[in-house]
């Protein structure tokens, strides 16, 4: 226990899923939580969007294991009110120490059947929205002296996943900013580290989030394969990735950056 002691952390997409697995693991090890979500639904999302009371109930987690959390309804893609909910994040609990860039949207379709609207939503959400938390949380934790920042990418951020076109790109660049990033922010002493899940057990990775794949797949049944785990596994738990995350939030990780973490079964070395 402690392994986060005294620390504040940062959770994008903080309602469900990944992001509500980290809000809790992070505060399991003692840290207090700034927990932001979008909290509506976005256009060609096949899966239903996380609700305000899917943030509230984060908060009632966080908070039965005495841990302090503020919420906010904010939209990554909206740079003035995500400033706001870090600084108010802040200004409450008076500094930064890890960010989780966790929000995201995934919508299948063939290339072919990519709209416009459906390309520049997942940029924007997936590689824009994590470039704007970074951005602005880290003057944050420049004046702390220093942090760990992780953000969210994917097995599609690291090989090319079919039918997932505007996922694969964004994931992709996720992968590049984090080193980017992890080398200019590395002389105030901040890490920058990727981490890249296979298929979880979410809304996004489960039923609806995935039933698109049926249909692509037996029209291409030749790339089936790439989504093949090498454990013998069909999914992972968001408690999975929540390790990881409190491990690269930790200092026992206190000399790794610029590292693109896999706990993805193998999925990404086919």
């Amino acid at each position: 226990m402690g392994r986060v002691a005294g620390k504040v952390a940062l959770v994008t997409g903080a309602a469900r899923g990944q992001g509500r697995s980290h809000a809790i693991r992070l505060a399991q090890e003692g840290a207090d939580i700034i927990a932001v979500d979008l909290c509506a639904p976005v256009p060609g999302v096949a899966y239903e969007a996380a609700t305000p009371e899917d943030l509230a109930q984060t908060a009632k987690e966080v908070e039965a294991l005495d841990r302090r959390i503020l919420i906010r309804q904010a939209d990554t893609r909206d740079r003035a009110a995500l400033t706001e909910a870090i600084d108010a994040g802040v200004a409450e609990f008076g500094k930064l120490d890890i960010v989780v860039a966790n929000a995201g949207i995934c919508i299948i379709a063939e290339w072919d059947d990519v709209t416009p609207d459906v390309w520049r939503d997942t940029i924007d959400i997936n590689l824009t929205g994590t470039w704007n938390t970074a951005q602005l949380a880290a003057p944050h934790l420049i004046s702390n002296g220093g942090g760990s920042m992780i953000l969210t990418s994917s097995v599609a951020g690291l090989k090319g996943l079919p039918f997932l076109t505007p996922y694969v790109a964004s994931k992709h660049g996720i992968t590049g900013l984090t080193r980017a990033l992890a080398h200019e922010l590395a002389e105030h002493h901040i890490r920058v580290n990727s981490l890249h899940p296979t298929g979880v057990n979410t809304p996004m990775g489960t039923g609806a989030g995935v039933a698109a794949f049926g249909d692509a797949l037996a029209a291409h049944p030749s790339l089936g394969a790439l989504f093949a785990n090498s454990l013998p596994v069909p999914i992972t738990e968001p408690i999975d990735q929540s390790n990881a995350v409190l491990f690269l939030a930790s200092d026992e990780s206190r000399y790794v950056t610029a590292l693109a973490l896999t706990v993805d079964a193998g999925n990404s070395q086919y």
